[in-house]
């Protein structure tokens, strides 16, 4: 029997968490690549996603971050839920912009992680939002 904390392939658990994703899916989220600790999705701005200032809503801005955070937190193979995160706006996002939310694993230790998540413009690369995450990994379910 393989070992759950050893698994053969360590990005499955966030591959299958990905494919089972309606959230993401729904907002057109966009999977672009996947590493160990690392996650990067794409999503462009629709007009079902502009507040009344006309700029990309900060909650929709702040929701790619944390599909990025949940793929690389969940890349070493074991279920890891988010215990937390703090986002910071730095420019708006408008109408039509492509978002890229480049997450990075900076710390593991035991079952408690830690996550930078950038959130930039496609078209000229300016960082429009930055995310730090803490992610804490569940025990294995007992069969």
């Amino acid at each position: 029997m393989p070992d759950p904390a050893d698994p053969a392939d360590p990005l499955a658990t966030s591959r299958d968490m990905w494919a089972s994703d309606a959230a993401s899916r729904t907002l057109g989220m966009e999977l672009l690549d996947l590493g160990p600790g690392t996650a990067e999705v794409a999503m462009t701005v629709r007009d079902d996603m502009v507040n009344g200032h006309a700029i990309a809503h900060g909650g929709l801005v702040a929701t790619l971050a944390d599909s990025a955070f949940a793929l690389a937190c969940n890349s070493r193979g074991r279920v890891t839920v988010a215990a937390g995160f703090d986002v910071t706006f730095l420019e708006a996002g408008r109408l039509g912009d492509r978002l890229v939310a480049r997450a990075r694993e900076t710390a593991l230790r035991g079952r408690s992680g830690l996550y930078d998540v950038s959130v930039s413009r496609a078209a000229d690369g300016v960082v429009i939002a930055e995310l730090r995450g803490r992610s804490r990994t569940l025990p294995p379910r007992k069969e």
